[in-house]
This record gives structure tokens, sequence and C-alpha cells, in this order.
């Protein structure tokens, strides 16, 4: 059933990714926790693999529909993997339970912007 479950989530995120950008820390790693009972930060590792080749198969749709901008997306790549290394470093240093918080609150943040603000 546990595999049923992950396979669902994995849909969702997958989905959501293809949609809005988004997939892995904003769907698949509440649902993980919720519904599979893993730990915050087992859930970001778990949602960061699983995330390259939903984006990968994301960004070849996108592409097709011309919807990639290749020189801003080749620009942020260097920055975003040095930020990604030391998002995942801080996480060692980081509670659970205060990563938690720190996540619901940038979640509510960006729905607040997303909801009222242009």
């Amino acid at each position: 059933m546990q595999y049923l479950i992950a396979a669902l989530i994995g849909l969702l995120g997958g989905v959501t990714s293809g949609m809005f950008g988004v997939g892995g820390g904003v769907v698949m790693v509440p649902a993980m926790m919720f519904f599979l009972g893993v730990n915050i930060k087992t859930a970001i590792g778990t949602s960061l693999m699983v995330i390259v080749p939903t984006a990968m198969m994301g960004t070849w749709k996108h592409h097709t529909q011309g919807n990639v901008e290749w020189k801003i997306g080749f620009a942020l790549i260097p920055t975003a993997i040095i930020g990604g290394f030391i998002g995942a470093w801080l996480t060692k240093l980081i509670h659970a339970d205060d990563l938690k918080r720190a996540f619901g609150g940038f979640l509510i943040a960006v729905g607040i912007k997303l909801l009222f603000f242009k």
C-alpha cells in the first residue's frame, strides 16, 4: 500500500511540477510526511532525487511548446547548484522541527503573495 501511495504522490508531484514549476518541495515533501510518515529531512532528500527526472521531462515538454528561456536557465544553473549544496548542508544544522516551521512559513508567505499581490 505504501508504494501505491508513493506512486500517487509522484503523479501529483509530476503534474504540479509540469503545470507550475513546483512539485518536489511544495507537493511531495508535505505529502510524504503526511501520508508516508517520513521525517522532513528524508522527504526533502527523496523529493530532490525524484525531481531531477521530473524536471527533465517537464523541461523537454515546455521546450517543445516554446516556454523555455535557455540563456536565463543556463545563467541560473551555477548559482542554483551552489545554493542546493548550501541548503542541503544547512539541514544538518537545523533541527527538523525548526525546518518544518520554516518550510510552513515559506509556503504561507508564497501563497499570500500569489493570492493577493501581482
